[in-house]
This record gives structure tokens, sequence and C-alpha cells, in this order.
């Protein structure tokens, strides 16, 4: 071996550098920032590649340069992605964020891993690429420059395994496009969940109508995809997922399950790294007023609402809930995210005595710092869109849910909340404002005991996962020494 060959194979076995290339949007960017973290602690480098349309208002909102500049061995990259907007989207434009990837994304990532800044002719090459599941196109870079390549699924795994792994034989056995008179039916061929899972608790994308669609199309592609990588990293802990996860598997051997993540990452840090206030990921503005409001609340009496970074609703199902949640006599905290209200609100239009009740016992807010909210005492209920991260943080604090999902995994996890891990109400396909104060009650009152108990039990199981000697910090450890390891390969 000649002396330039020596030293750049020293150099990349000791300096592994791991690309974290998460789908632009709020919950994955999140989760991929603390996985970075995670790495950054382990003194692997890391580069972070965000899209320029999620960058900049992660820039405007968190304090994420300022905390990354404490290591050398992290920096962050940005690529094009063909959208102009100046605040993040919501939902219902998820496929055409994923169509302008698609366009302008793909082909210059190809280029920037074979020819550009993070080639094997840069100064410091990746070895190992953590892409979001999401980008299937991934894997055929992978393959052309020979790097190792870890998917990592933000989503939920009862999801993956019911309306991904299983999308095609569901389409083949006509379960899928879901009709709307059968949402109820058992669906019979997902292995496992044959006493658990309705039609109407497949991702939402199994009620579209033409299996040509975009999402349908994309989702047969990763489940596809998924098995060709080294391995798969889910934000889950095994006792949790216990039912989906050995069949998992068998499709994909080499899964490290690392949640919940908000929790590792935390545990992981200095103690006084962990109570900084500016460990938030948002791309929105936080308002940290809320916590003031919430001091002045005695344990476990207020509704907390959110519906995360993408959901939205209409105006009749906000009034809905609105009136449920004044109905209950329940003091309140609400998120109302900019965009996340369609049809034309106006405030002016909502009846006095509705307004005058809320000023007296809610307190709404744009956007709040949810995992301060959740570990706040005061917080007694949690009515949420079940998007996986919200499902994790609030198993975490022990917090029971009143699901309301909106899109692509929340309908599996609303079912798993409900129905398998018992940590709450399904409210699913619904939204009545009889059924929402019926929810609360049951929450807050006529069953807080039990959910107590149960809310409880999973809350220990998820500390004890990311203790010393947990499941997850053993299978963070193992991700560590691996991503070394392979890295060697390059």
């Amino acid at each position: 071996m000649d002396q330039n060959h020596q030293e750049i194979h020293t150099r990349n076995v000791l300096q592994p550098h791991v690309l974290i290339f998460p789908i632009p949007f709020q919950g994955p960017v999140n989760c991929a920032l603390k996985l970075a973290e995670l790495l950054c602690l382990s003194g692997i480098h890391v580069t972070f590649l965000n899209t320029d349309h999620i960058h900049r208002p992660l820039l405007r909102h968190s304090h994420v340069l300022s905390r990354f500049n404490r290591y050398p061995n992290f920096k962050f990259e940005t690529i094009p992605d063909g959208l102009e907007d100046e605040n993040p989207v919501t939902g219902d434009r998820f496929e055409e964020v994923m169509a302008a990837i698609d366009a302008v994304t793909k082909p210059l990532f190809r280029e920037m891993m074979i020819s550009g800044s993070l080639s094997r002719r840069s100064e410091h090459p990746v070895t190992m690429m953590i892409p979001d599941e999401v980008y299937s196109f991934a894997v055929e870079v992978a393959v052309e420059t020979s790097i190792p390549l870890f998917f990592f699924a933000t989503l939920s795994p009862c999801c993956l395994w019911t309306s991904h792994f299983n999308l095609a034989a569901l389409i083949e056995a006509g379960h899928v496009p879901v009709k709307e008179n059968d949402l109820d039916e058992l669906v019979k061929d997902v292995p496992g969940m044959e006493h658990i899972l309705r039609k109407r608790d497949l991702a939402a994308f199994c009620r579209i109508n033409d299996i040509s669609d975009p999402e349908i199309q994309r989702t047969l592609k990763e489940a596809q995809t998924l098995p060709r990588a080294q391995g798969l990293i889910l934000n889950t802990f095994d006792d949790l997922d216990s039912l989906v996860l050995p069949y998992i598997r068998k499709l994909c051997p080499n899964i490290y399950t690392i949640g919940p993540l908000h929790a590792l990452h935390k545990a992981q840090l200095t103690p006084s790294e962990s109570s900084e206030t500016t460990l938030s990921n948002s791309v929105w503005k936080e308002d940290r007023t809320c916590l003031s409001w919430l001091d002045k609340h005695p344990p476990k009496t207020v509704v907390y609402i959110s519906i995360g970074s993408l959901s939205t609703m209409t105006v009749d199902q906000m009034l809905e809930i609105w009136h449920g949640l004044v109905n209950s006599r329940k003091p309140f905290l609400w998120v109302r995210r900019p965009g996340s209200i369609t049809g034309g609100y106006d405030e002016s239009e909502v009846e006095s005595q509705l307004l005058e009740v809320t000023k007296e016992m809610g307190c709404i807010v744009d956007w709040a710092p949810q995992e301060d909210v959740l570990a706040h005492c005061a917080v007694g209920g949690f009515l949420t869109h079940s998007g996986w991260n919200s499902t994790m943080e609030s198993i975490v604090q022990g917090v029971p849910m009143i699901c309301w999902p909106f899109y692509v995994d929340q309908q599996p996890n609303s079912r798993f909340v409900g129905e398998v891990w018992k940590l709450g109400i399904d409210m699913k396909d619904t939204c009545d404002r009889l059924i929402v104060e019926k929810a609360v009650r049951d929450i807050m009152d006529g069953k807080r005991d039990i959910y107590t108990q149960v809310t409880g039990y999973w809350a220990n199981l998820a500390k004890e996962s990311i203790s010393d000697r947990g499941s997850s910090s053993i299978s963070l450890a193992r991700l560590i020494d691996d991503i070394r390891l392979m890295s060697l390969t390059i």
C-alpha cells in the first residue's frame, strides 16, 4: 500500500463520517437532529443534510447552530428542493414536496455523493448514509458508491408492518383501496394483527381509490427497498412494539431500536445540557408563556391539545372540539398552528359565549414546547393527532391520550394506543362535541385511576429501555460500533 492510500485508509478508519438526510418536515428533522447529536457525543463525524425549504425556518426559530457549534465533528449542509415557501407546508402538500424532491433534490444528491462535496474525492468522504426511509433513491446511490446505508424510519413500526410491508398483499386481497362501507371489518391478511386491525386502522393512504396514486406507489417501493439496506433504525423500544418487531426482523434482520429517542437523547446529555431551553429543534416559533399558565393549575387538571406540525382541521371540526372541551369544564391548553385551520376561520364569527369561557379556562397558542408541556405536572390528558413523536413523548410522561388521527401512520398508531397498549381513547373518523366531552371526562375523571396505572406501567418500561443496561441504550451502542466497523469497508 503506497503512502497516499495508507493515509486515506487510516483517516477513514479513525474518523467515520455519517451523512444524515431527513425528509423536510418538523417531526423527521427533529428526530434526525437528536440522532445526530447522539452520534456526535460518541465522537463520530456527522454531516446533516437539510433541504433549503426546511433549513430556513429551522435556523429562524431554533438555536441549532449555536448548540451544534460545540461539536467540531458536526456540520450542516443544504440541498435545493425547488420549494420557495418561507414557512413549513401542511400535510395536504406532502406529495407536492416529495415530487419536488424527486425532480430537483434527487439528481443533486446523487451528484453530491458521487463526485461532489461528500464523495470519495472530498477531503473527508462519507462512510455511512442514514437517509429517511422515504428516500428509496438513496439505495441506488449507496450501491453505486459502495457506501453502507441504514434507513431511519421516523414513523411507527406498527404502521411499517401493517400498511407498508403488507400493502402489496392487501391490494392483492382486495382490501386496499378501503371502501367507506366496511371500515370496521377486521383485516385478516396482516400476520399478528388478525384480531386487532380494522380497515379503518390502516394508514390513511389505504383509502385512496386509485392504486396508481403516487403515495401508494412510493409506499410499495419503500417496502421493497427497506430490506436492501444494511440496517433499519427505529424510534421505539423493544417492549412497546413486541407484537410487530419479530415480523419486521424477518424482512430487515438488522434493526436498531433506539427509542424513545427524545428521552434517550436527553439521558445521554449532561444535566446542564439536558436542562437547556435551547434544545428545541422547532421550525415554528415556540410560545413558552404557556408554561407559566400551566404553573397556575393543580396537578393532572389540564387537557393539552395539539394536532402536530402537518395535520389540519376544518372550521366545523375545530368548533366541535372546542365545544367538547368547554363542556367538559376542564382547563385546556390548545396549540393552533398557523395554517392548521382550513376553510377561512374568522374568530369574529365565533359565538361570544365560547370565547368568554375560553378566556376563563383556556390558553390558545400558535406553537408550544411540547416536550416541556407534556412533562408539566398540570397536564393530565393529551388530545393528539397520534403522530409518532407525540405518541412517544406522551408515553414517556405517562399522559393518557385521546387520539384523533389525520394521515400516514396516525391511524394505526391510534389503534395501538387504544386497543393494544390501552393508553387512551381512539376517536378516529369522528368529530362530535359529545364524543369529545365524554372522552375528556373519561381520561380526566371517570377512568383516571385505570389510565394512571397503565400509563405509569408503560412510562416505567420506556425509562428502563434508556437506562445504562436498557435495550435502547444497548441498541444505540451497537449502532455506533457498527458505524465504526462498516467505515473500515470504505
